[in-house]
């Protein structure tokens, strides 16, 4: 068993859309559904298949964000994604360095509904085990 995907409803597909792909996540596919719905699917370039799904349905009104906390994703140099993402318009958090000079380096980034996303750069004796 594994996870494949998770979805965010989205208030704005193309502002949406825009963002992630911006974060840099790829364009697999567009769902149109019959009540107006429309799904999109997408992934990062090391993944093998679809990880993120963009859900807008219109006629449910804006996302709310409530009870979500947010989903992480590892990337190989956090100071260079942080200079890229902001040279592209977004707006990452400063580096932190939660467990200390020795731990994961991470920042925070905010996509266009509210959704919170922790970039992560393991250092080099890798993420926690169990």
């Amino acid at each position: 068993m594994k996870t494949i995907l998770f979805a965010l409803r989205v208030s704005d597909l193309e502002r949406s859309l825009a963002f992630y792909t911006t974060v840099g996540y790829l364009k697999l596919s567009t769902i149109p559904l019959d009540d107006g719905s429309t799904l999109v699917w997408l992934r990062l370039p090391a993944e093998e298949s679809v990880s993120l799904e963009l859900a807008h349905h219109p006629a449910d009104g804006p996302v709310e964000v409530s009870g979500f906390q947010h989903f992480a994703i590892e990337v190989d140099s956090l100071p260079e994604t942080i200079a890229h993402l902001t040279a592209a318009g977004l707006q990452p958090g400063a580096l932190e360095l939660p467990g200390g000079p020795d731990g994961p380096k991470i920042s925070w980034l905010t996509d266009p509904d509210g959704y919170r996303i922790e970039l992560v750069e393991w250092p080099p004796s890798g993420p926690p085990l169990p």
